[in-house]
């Protein structure tokens, strides 16, 4: 099949990366002819080695924008999202499937008012997840298209429904790991003689950074453990906010700090480089949102201290780590100190129950469950 996505977030990083490269290689894997259709303006933050065909209208990059300027931005993208839409419509002759690999409600209201609506081929809309309070907009939006069988919602989603409802055109899929492409993962037989724990990713608020540098402080550890903290910013704003939080402890021996965004091989090094990574997000969005660092510490098979939001049907299969109460500084370091301090004794079971996540989640069967979806009637 001659398999198009359609790709207008431009980011200097994150998962959505990763995961279009899960699509692209994965499809190629399985034997489709895979290309992008992307904005005239669009910058690739890497090269996924596919062939790149450009339709008229601008992308829109969210970075450095707030306010005014955030809502100027949104209005633009919806009236370039009717124009992209237009064009696809035009060019469906071209491909097999059409595949949007990271949507939201919005983008299926937009499309009811276009004529894409009457795409003769499978078009996918991704969806990283479904919250309670999308769910009800959702599945109003995506009842319209029950009409035409070509339009699908594939949700990456831990559960078979979205809160107990479900239509024919909605597709609970299982999230993928991200693994290491570029680099050779050696998984250690035996715990390292100075812990490396890592927190990694684009600087928020909702990650708590503050809480993990003090939870980190405040233990008291029987073996050698240090943290590395990534902070990669979008904003002005969160660049001055990191460099504020992140200076009492910068020069301490056991912290380290790398800034700015991580990607391809460099990423994947870093990665590589720890023993374990520390995922202390706080909000209610990650218990139905699947975590892309959860899911980086599947693929590369990193034990995890993780806030109990972070999608619990995971925990509450493998032995992977340790969960704390989200928000709770207390708690947090306590359960850090439990992990720092028990990680030589629990090396093995993390050990063999990251194995089992990752070979189940893996981008193989991701692949396989994906062209279901598209060939499905």
């Amino acid at each position: 099949m001659r398999i198009a996505i359609f790709e207008n977030i431009m980011t200097d990083g994150g998962n959505e990366i990763e995961f279009n490269r899960i699509l692209v290689d994965e499809l190629k894997n399985l034997g489709h002819e895979v290309f992008f259709y992307v904005p005239e303006n669009y910058i690739f933050p890497f090269d996924y080695k596919t062939p790149v065909k450009k339709i008229k209208g601008d992308s829109v990059s969210y970075k450095n924008s707030g306010g005014i300027k955030k809502i100027f931005a949104s209005v633009k993208r919806e009236i370039n999202r009717q124009r992209w839409y237009s064009q696809l419509y035009e060019l469906q002759n071209n491909f097999d499937a059409l595949i949007i690999p990271t949507a939201t409600y919005r983008y299926l209201r937009a499309l009811s008012h276009n004529k894409l609506k009457k795409i003769s081929v499978p078009l996918i809309f991704v969806f990283h997840g479904i919250n309670p309070n999308e769910a009800p907009k959702f599945l109003s939006e995506s009842e319209k298209f029950l009409p035409n069988q070509n339009i699908k919602m594939a949700v990456i989603n831990l559960a078979d429904d979205i809160f107990g409802k479900n239509l024919d055109n909605i597709y609970n899929i299982l999230p993928p790991v991200f693994v290491a492409r570029d680099l050779k993962l050696e998984v250690a037989d035996a715990p390292p003689e100075i812990l490396t724990i890592g927190f990694f990713g684009q600087y928020r608020r909702e990650k708590k950074i503050e809480n993990l540098l003090a939870a980190f402080k405040r233990g008291n550890y029987n073996r050698k453990v240090k943290l590395l903290v990534q902070g990669a910013t979008m904003h002005e704003e969160d660049a001055e906010e990191f460099e504020r939080i992140i200076k009492p402890y910068e020069n301490l021996e056991n912290i380290s700090v790398i800034r700015g965004a991580l990607i391809g091989k460099d990423w994947q090094q870093a990665i590589i480089n720890v023993d374990a990574l520390l995922l202390p997000y706080s909000a209610p969005r990650f218990k139905y949102h699947w975590g892309g660092m959860l899911f980086t510490a599947l693929g590369y098979e990193k034990p995890v201290v993780s806030s109990d939001d972070m999608n619990p049907e995971i925990f509450s299969r493998y032995k992977i780590g340790e969960t704390f109460k989200s928000g709770n500084l207390e708690d947090l370091t306590a359960k850090l100190e439990y992990f720092i301090n028990n990680f030589d004794e629990n090396f093995h079971v993390y050990k063999k129950n990251l194995r089992e996540a990752s070979e189940n989640f893996s981008p193989v069967n991701f692949g396989k469950r994906f062209e279901k979806i598209i060939l499905k009637k």
